[in-house]
């Protein structure tokens, strides 16, 4: 982790298109700003933990009662 200081109105540019400025420090709260191509996603951390528990979510298979499921489809004897 790569860890500067910097003060309200000071940039750090990330591979020569995101460029992220601080805006403002009020208390705890630091106010950033961030430029970046269209086709850069950009999150709030809670916000992409939720969006890959939720992706995970949806490609897990649910369980199944094999046994019930083969009762369902035997056929009668």
């Amino acid at each position: 982790m790569l860890v500067l200081s910097r003060k309200k109105g000071e940039s750090v540019i990330i591979q020569d298109e995101i460029e992220i400025t601080v805006l403002g420090v009020e208390g705890d709260v630091v106010r950033l700003g961030i430029a970046a191509p269209g086709n850069v996603e950009i999150f709030r951390k809670e916000i992409y933990i939720s969006i890959q528990e939720a992706n995970r979510d949806s490609v897990s298979p649910a369980s199944v009662n094999v046994g019930a499921l083969l009762k369902q489809y035997q056929s009668p004897k």
